[in-house]
C-alpha cells in the first residue's frame, strides 16, 4: 500500500468517500468539487489516499493550524475513511500513522478530531488507536 497525494484527477474517488463518510448529508457534486480544489491547493491541509494495486482503499483530510488549546500547532483530522471491504485489515491504522507522521513533521502538539454520534465503529477505532474522548462536538449549521 502507498499513500497518494490527492489531485483533481482523483476527485470522483474522493467524492465517493466523502458521501460515505458523511452519509447523513446530501452533497452537490459541483460545489464539493470546488471545495476539494481549494483544499488540495491549501498548504495548511493534507489530503491523500491509501492506494493498493491501483485501488483506492482509504481517504484522509487533515488541516494544520495554531491553537491556544494545545498551545501551538494542531492537526485537525477532518475526515478519515477506509473502503468497507478492507476494514479491519490495517488500512485505517496505516492512514492514522501517516497523519501522525505528517503532524510531527509540522511540529504539531496533537491530533484532534470529531466524529458523528452514529459512527460507533469509528469511535472504537479511535479509542483503540489511543485517542481519548475529551469533549462534545456541537454544530451550528447555516
Amino acid at each position: 500500500m502507498k499513500f497518494k497525494k490527492a489531485t483533481m484527477e482523483d476527485f470522483d474517488a474522493a467524492f465517493d468517500f466523502i458521501e460515505k463518510l458523511w452519509s447523513y448529508n446530501t452533497y452537490d457534486k459541483d460545489e464539493i468539487k470546488d471545495i476539494y480544489r481549494q483544499v488540495i491547493d491549501d498548504p495548511a491541509c493534507s489530503v491523500f489516499f491509501a492506494v493498493e494495486n491501483g485501488q483506492y482503499r482509504g481517504f484522509c483530510h487533515c488541516a494544520f493550524f495554531h491553537t491556544f488549546w494545545l498551545s501551538g500547532m494542531t492537526c485537525y483530522l477532518s475526515g478519515i475513511i477506509t473502503a468497507e471491504d478492507v476494514r479491519g485489515k490495517g488500512y485505517g491504522v496505516a492512514i492514522m500513522d501517516e497523519v501522525k507522521r505528517q503532524a510531527a513533521e509540522r511540529g504539531c502538539k496533537g491530533i484532534v478530531l470529531d466524529s458523528g454520534m452514529p459512527r460507533t465503529e469509528a469511535h472504537a477505532f479511535y479509542e483503540k488507536y489511543g485517542f481519548d474522548k475529551g469533549c462534545y462536538g456541537f454544530d451550528l449549521i447555516f
